[in-house]
């Protein structure tokens, strides 16, 4: 389970205003913004963008400055791939080891929902001793009852991260992680192909593609 929300891309004017800098061709600009605050990207300068985002990254950093923060709700395990992305990200997340006995536990607290039904039935008396752990621990404030919460936290344990990175580091997740096996990252593809101007500015594609 993943789940992707309060989506905001920032900077897309300014990008690309920079873009144009090497050649001083301003004069050619013709993105505006509509009436209702939306950045629409003009023939002249989409046709540059997509020239320099094929072109390679040497030639597209004006990408680097197209910026996006999303809050993403995701299991560790899925989590634990994510953090081998440390260039040009930043996450802020819900603290594990300060508020995990902060809430009981229960079984929506888990990405349970490509378990089979035994496992599952399983994972339900692990949520249930962690939940009899969580009280026991807000009695006695022991730290083995903390621990024993800590290390019997299964991975499947969703946390909420406020991320952020640009649309270069997008392209590189993309194109990484668009044919994993793990459900989690079809969806999180599917919704980088949401962002605006995702199909030039981070596929490299055109609509004749």
């Amino acid at each position: 389970m993943i789940i992707l929300e309060r989506t905001s891309v920032m900077n897309l004017d300014n990008a690309i205003r920079g873009a144009r800098n090497p050649m001083n061709s301003w004069d050619r600009m013709d993105s505006f913004y509509s009436e209702d605050g939306t950045f629409i990207l003009g023939p002249n300068d989409k046709n540059l963008a997509l020239r320099l985002r094929k072109a390679g990254s040497d030639h597209r950093k004006f990408v680097r400055q197209i910026f996006v923060s999303v809050d993403i709700t995701a299991p560790l395990y899925w989590w634990k791939e994510y953090d081998t992305y440390k260039v040009a990200t930043v996450a802020n997340s819900c603290s594990t080891m300060h508020k995990i006995a902060g809430k009981p536990f229960s079984m929506e607290d888990f990405s349970c929902d490509h378990m089979t039904a035994p496992t599952a039935a399983f994972m339900e008396s692990v949520v249930q001793r962690l939940e009899q752990i969580r009280q026991r621990y807000l009695e006695t404030k022991n730290k083995e009852d903390w621990y024993d919460m800590i290390q019997l936290l299964p991975s499947s344990y969703n946390q909420m991260r406020t991320c952020s990175f640009n649309y270069e580091t997008l392209i590189n997740i993309y194109f990484a992680r668009k044919d994993h096996k793990l459900a989690e990252w079809h969806t999180f593809c599917d919704w980088v192909r949401t962002l605006p101007y995702a199909q030039e500015l981070i596929l490299g594609e055109t609509d004749t593609d």
